[in-house]
């Protein structure tokens, strides 16, 4: 899988409705609220970095109170950061 995560920056007081719309994007596997610069953290997966693309493009910037967005592509994921020494 291709992952990323996004900020998004909303339309003043509309994060929750922008969280109700995010969760009926199936590609979106974690939603965070945050407080500073950006308004929410989202973590994208696809099955090709084409898919991950038009999710962002057509299915997240397309969210009518969304105003902006910055996309970090995963490069490599740790699935265990902890060392056992």
């Amino acid at each position: 899988m291709i992952g990323s995560f996004v900020l998004l920056n909303c339309k003043k007081n509309r994060e929750k409705e922008v969280m109700m719309q995010l969760k009926k994007i199936p590609e979106i596997k974690e939603i965070q609220c945050l407080t500073g610069p950006y308004d929410i953290l989202i973590k994208v997966e696809s099955p090709t970095i084409e898919e991950l693309n038009e999710t962002i493009t057509w299915k997240i910037r397309k969210i009518s109170d969304v105003r902006t967005t910055y996309t970090l592509k995963i490069n490599e994921e740790a699935t265990d950061c902890k060392d056992d020494n």
